[in-house]
């Protein structure tokens, strides 16, 4: 007996960011968005993200992407997207881990950094279907590949989907 085959959730994160990066932006942190000035085009180093994390143990990070944009005061500034893809339908809708820390030896490193959680998108979902941008479609695949696990559902909220385009 064949085992299921497990969903790619990854891939279509990393070129959803590769290609709509502004709309992402706009969509999930529309305050962020509003500090970057767009006349300047993002320029997406996936190379020096790789030889900034190639010695760390962090797995498959398709998804990661690292960014420089201009800020409207003219400013070069460096995005780090991180994007954890939560394959499973029942994540904790209540984890939300917005600090990295490290420690030792009496020093101390803390970084915040702002968070999305895809599952609340959920409860705004007509906020989804409403919205030009087109990474709420996006996040609208996302959620409904994760909430539909029979084919004929899935066939036609991906029909629905591909009608919203």
């Amino acid at each position: 007996m064949a085992s299921p085959t497990r969903d790619d959730y990854d891939s279509p994160w990393k070129e959803a960011l590769e290609r709509y990066f502004p709309e992402f932006i706009a969509l999930l942190y529309p305050k962020i968005h509003a500090e970057i000035d767009w006349t300047h085009a993002p320029e997406l180093l996936d190379k020096e993200l790789e030889q900034v994390v190639r010695d760390a143990e962090l797995g498959r990070r398709y998804a990661d992407k690292l960014a420089k944009v201009y800020t409207r005061d003219g400013a070069e500034t460096w995005v780090l997207i991180h994007v954890e893809v939560q394959g499973e339908p029942d994540a904790r809708p209540s984890f939300r881990r917005a600090t990295y820390q490290q420690s030792r030896w009496g020093c101390e490193f803390t970084f915040r950094f702002p968070v999305q959680k895809l599952l609340d998108w959920r409860a705004r979902w007509g906020e989804l279907e409403a919205s030009p941008n087109p990474f709420a479609l996006v996040v609208m695949a996302h959620l409904k590949a994760q909430e539909c696990q029979d084919g004929p559902t899935r066939k036609g909220w991906k029909l629905r989907l591909v009608r919203l385009l």
